[in-house]
């Protein structure tokens, strides 16, 4: 069932902002709940406990990070279906993503055991933290299959432009997770254990939340058409845009993951400093990010209205958007940087060395303007065979250019080959942007019909 094509809606600066300024709040929040788990675990006076939960956190998060490819997805698809008008495809993908995030953290209940006895093979802890960090992973993985099916209904909440929705869910997730930790390990002293059963109520109490946030989709008959929702045609095209994404979203990992592996070659000040500095483009992302979701949800929507011109306002807008913001932080670093690594280091060596390579934190927002938008854009046209392949040209760029950088300039050459990785990934992708506009013209329609 198609309905009549929705009434487009002037996209306007105000649009733009209202998509992006609630996922700029709710990416703010995040850091909050770690400080928060490893302050509470800190009062019980030992180290232990805060490694426990630091590694447990860790080793589950790149686990659960597997699935991050169905928010992605997600949202393209959804933005592309509503587009069309087709209230009926938007709401069996819902039940699509559902499925996936419900199946895909049953799995990783059932194969707990070697992913964890993995993760430990490859980066072991003392035998008191990692028996801690099992008690507390063998607990929170019970919350996989709510805390994965978030990622689907994020996406699908993005796609609709419900972002406010979408900082509902995290600020009631972080909020109920706060409040317990207080009481479970404060309160009644169950320690690691508390903080993990904390955080699986607070999981699956926001799984309970995005459902009602979505409750439209089910009064739609079609969430419960199983030959719609198991259509070959729609599966294919849903495993191929997030096959896609998962191949770019890894071989991404791996530039920043032989990052941080390389830099420990030159001492560890300039380990340090590295890792200090890479808390600059964590802040760039969060901030990123809401201009690139709202260029996911309103190409996605164009695309499937088949509106050209509506495609090209909406990646222009939230790019310019995307460029303020770029402008703004680099020249904050350059101004306040240094005044911003001595607040997260104290050690003068490592202050000196952040320092010191400081100016390519001022140059990274405006060279990974470009990737950051145009992955946005990419993932709302589900144009993923680009993103995947100018990933690839991306990664196999850094990983030859970045050893004779670093044999030439150091730890200088090692920032020089990452930002050199943003760089090609975003003029690749800029030379695909022109296919991505002629796919928005229906054969012998113009897009404005």
């Amino acid at each position: 069932m198609t309905d009549a094509p929705p009434v487009p809606e002037a996209l306007t600066h105000r649009r733009v902002l209202a998509i992006a300024v609630p996922i700029v709040v709710s990416n703010a929040t995040v850091p909050i709940l770690g400080a928060v788990d490893t302050g509470v675990v800190g009062q019980l006076g030992e180290a232990a406990p805060i490694g426990a939960v630091g590694v447990g956190a860790v080793i589950l998060t790149a686990i659960y990070w597997i699935f991050g490819f169905l928010r992605m997805g997600t949202t393209g698809l959804a933005a592309q279906a509503a587009g069309q008008g087709n209230s009926a495809e938007v709401a069996a993908l819902l039940t699509r993503v559902l499925m996936v995030g419900v199946v895909g953290g049953l799995g990783i209940i059932l194969l707990q055991w070697p992913l964890f006895l993995g993760a430990f093979a490859i980066s072991p802890a003392s035998a008191e933290v990692e028996a801690l960090a099992r008690d507390y992973m063998q607990i929170r993985v019970w919350s996989a299959p709510a805390l994965i099916s978030i990622y689907g209904i994020t996406g699908w909440l993005i796609a609709a432009e419900r972002t406010r929705g979408v900082l509902a869910i995290q600020v009631a997730m972080n909020a109920l997770n706060i409040g317990l930790d207080l009481i479970f390990v404060l309160g009644f002293g169950w320690g690691v254990q508390g903080v993990a059963i904390a955080t699986v109520i607070a999981e699956w109490s926001g799984f309970a939340l995005g459902l009602w946030l979505c409750r439209d989709a089910f009064g739609v008959p079609a969430w419960r058409d199983w030959g719609r929702v198991f259509d070959r045609e729609r599966v294919v095209n849903m495993v191929r845009v997030n096959t896609d994404i998962l191949i770019r979203s890894v071989l991404l990992q791996a530039i920043f993951v032989s990052f941080l592996l390389y830099g420990s070659d030159f001492g560890d000040v300039p380990l340090a400093a590295n890792q200090v500095l890479l808390q600059f483009l964590h802040i760039t992302a969060f901030a990123l990010d809401g201009f690139a979701f709202a260029a996911e949800a309103l190409v996605g929507q164009a695309l499937g209205a088949y509106r050209r011109d509506t495609l090209r306002r909406a990646s222009w807008l939230t790019s310019l958007w995307g460029l303020g913001t770029c402008v703004l932080l680099s020249a904050l670093f350059a101004l306040a940087g240094t005044a911003i690594i001595d607040l997260m280091a104290t050690d003068e060596g490592v202050r000196a060395a952040a320092r010191l390579y400081l100016p390519w934190m001022v140059a990274a927002p405006l060279v990974g303007l470009a990737p950051w938008m145009l992955d946005g854009i990419f993932i709302g046209a589900t144009r993923t065979a680009d993103m995947r392949n100018m990933m690839i040209v991306s990664a196999v760029l850094y990983f030859v250019a970045v050893y004779p950088l670093m044999a030439a300039f150091g730890n200088h050459g090692l920032w020089a080959g990452l930002l050199l990785s943003f760089a090609v990934r975003g003029l690749t992708l800029g030379l695909r942007y022109p296919a991505l506009e002629r796919q928005a013209e229906r054969p012998g329609v113009s897009p404005a019909q």
